[in-house]
């Protein structure tokens, strides 16, 4: 199995970290190891591919950027955990639906141990708590790889969201993981970088590498 790159990148502006994830997958190869990438972004709204701006309404002088991406209108903020999924798809003979999969059972594999049942929806991508959305996945492939990937909601400020219709659905309500803390104290129900690090360790092992490095930096890119 291939060799996985964890990149811990902490805050970083949108715009920048998405022109990064596209020239690395422009710029790899066939033996360029897949990488995760875990950010915090400050207050964005981001538009995919199909989005419509209808879905967007009192958004104030939060910034609108459109991307290329599946899905419609999400939004990121701080106390919200974003992991980008930079992964060889024809080496590993899958395809995106299967990676989707496995991406929203390692979240529901982390909500379980947070004594939390989500589940997902047919049709639309993503995993919810009774209804709620709790998590939003969007992803792109270019050359047989992906980039973008998942936000799960753990302690923000879900007021933005109010300002949309999140990923293109009227009245779809979000939570998070702080909010539904009540019969517990497990640390990462309140604590994004907690939570980051429990959610990666189900990320992994369903996509089974042998080997694991981190580092806090984004890689060397040619211009």
């Amino acid at each position: 199995m291939p060799a996985l790159n964890i990149r811990q990148l902490g805050r970083q502006e949108y715009e920048p970290c998405w022109h990064a994830m596209q020239a690395f997958t422009e710029q790899r190869s066939e033996t360029t190891c897949d990488e995760i990438w875990c950010v915090e972004h400050p207050p964005v709204f981001t538009l995919g591919r199909a989005g419509r701006r209808e879905h967007i309404h009192n958004i104030g002088d939060v910034p609108v950027v459109h991307v290329d991406r599946g899905g419609q209108i999400t939004y990121h903020g701080p106390g919200q955990v974003v992991i980008y999924l930079l992964i060889d798809l024809r080496r590993r003979s899958w395809g995106i639906r299967h990676l989707v999969s496995l991406i929203e059972t390692a979240i529901i594999e982390l909500l379980a141990a947070y004594q939390i049942n989500a589940t997902t929806k047919e049709g639309a991508p993503g995993v919810y708590v009774n209804g709620d959305k709790i998590a939003a996945l969007g992803m792109r492939v270019r050359k047989g790889c992906t980039f973008h990937g998942l936000s799960l909601n753990v302690a923000m400020d879900l007021a933005p969201f109010s300002h949309i219709d999140p990923c293109g659905y009227p009245g779809l309500a979000v939570t998070q993981t702080s909010d539904l803390a009540s019969l517990n104290s497990l640390d990462g129900l309140n604590e994004p970088l907690q939570a980051e690090r429990d959610l990666l360790a189900h990320l992994t092992r369903l996509l089974e590498y042998d080997t694991i490095e981190t580092f806090q930096t984004l890689p060397n890119l040619s211009s």
